[in-house]
């Protein structure tokens, strides 16, 4: 008899063990990260931070990839909506074309948390906070390389990031913005279709065609960007530019620590997927948040890299 209550005892401590364990696992709240194009490598790193860190702040997690297309990252809002998401992460691919989707997001409760780049002013109601760098800083820290590097003055280009994509408009306002009054003559812009290497790479072909050896310099949005400008110069026969790119990726690293790019204006996309987590899981707990919440620069030289300051990023 005893050892028949103490098998009815084990059985009842594990299907209260089973029921706690499918509630908690229940209490996870839906969330996704709304990917605008997996193939550029800091939204797929962004991706797996997303997936790696999730669950420690209770989310289960989903991922979706725009691949570039603004009609689709849309529709995938859209699709959360209906598929009754509690927290949506994005990073829109134009930063206008989102708003109407959001704005229906907001409306069915939806927290909207965005990432590495926010809405325009007018815009931010439909949103409920922002966590990612300081854009137009990456752009003003670059026009700072460039004084430097040419007190007296010089000419160069700028390609610039994705049209229409928040961190194109910031950095490129920033840059023009700090240069303004000094000696740096900024002879021709081109902003590019996608954060595409291939796409950097003709524009800069381009550029030398009608320029030739009168560019000194390139202020180029992204890092991998900056390696199509390396390619074109080479192919060109075109040395010792003064290259700055922004993003502190693997690519970067190697070509600023091997001197062919000058300077690397680095972000840290593990603490912003940690920091929308932070805050999203704030806000579902009723507490108030800032709305605009920067994660901090580091800009990258070779000086530093040798000197240990800065490792091999992970992307």
């Amino acid at each position: 008899m005893a050892r028949k209550n103490r098998l009815l005892l084990i059985a009842l401590v594990l299907l209260v063990g089973t029921v706690f364990g499918v509630n908690a696992q229940a209490k996870k709240i839906k969330a996704a990260f709304i990917v605008s194009n997996m193939a550029n490598e800091s939204q797929a790193f962004s991706q797996k931070m997303f997936l790696k860190y999730g669950a420690d702040y209770g989310f289960d997690m989903y991922t979706y990839d725009a691949k570039g297309d603004t009609q689709a990252e849309s529709q995938i809002v859209n699709n959360c909506i209906a598929q009754r998401f509690k927290v949506i992460f994005l990073n829109p691919n134009d930063i206008n074309a989102i708003v109407p989707s959001l704005m229906q997001a907001k409306k069915a409760g939806i927290i909207v948390g965005m990432f590495s780049s926010d809405l325009a002013e007018a815009n931010q109601k439909y949103r409920d906070f922002y966590a990612g760098v300081n854009d137009t800083m990456a752009g003003q820290q670059a026009a700072a390389a460039f004084k430097k590097q040419f007190p007296k003055g010089a000419k160069i280009v700028e390609i610039g990031g994705q049209a229409g994509h928040d961190a194109q408009i910031k950095r490129h306002d920033g840059f023009n913005g700090a240069i303004k009054g000094s000696n740096i003559q900024v002879i021709d812009y081109k902003a590019c279709s996608q954060w595409s290497t291939s796409d950097a790479m003709t524009i800069m072909e381009n550029m030398i065609v009608k320029y030739g050896k009168e560019i000194q310099g390139v202020f180029c949005h992204w890092d991998n960007g900056a390696t199509g400008v390396l390619q074109a110069a080479k192919a060109a026969g075109i040395k010792n530019l003064f290259i700055v790119g922004v993003d502190g990726n693997r690519a970067g690293y190697v070509q600023v620590q091997s001197g062919e790019q000058s300077v690397s204006i680095a972000q840290d996309f593990t603490v912003m997927a940690k920091k929308d987590l932070e805050l999203a899981k704030a806000v579902l707990d009723k507490k108030k948040v800032e709305a605009i919440n920067f994660v901090p620069l580091t800009v990258v030289d070779k000086a530093l890299i040798e000197s240990g300051g800065f490792d091999m990023p992970e992307w």
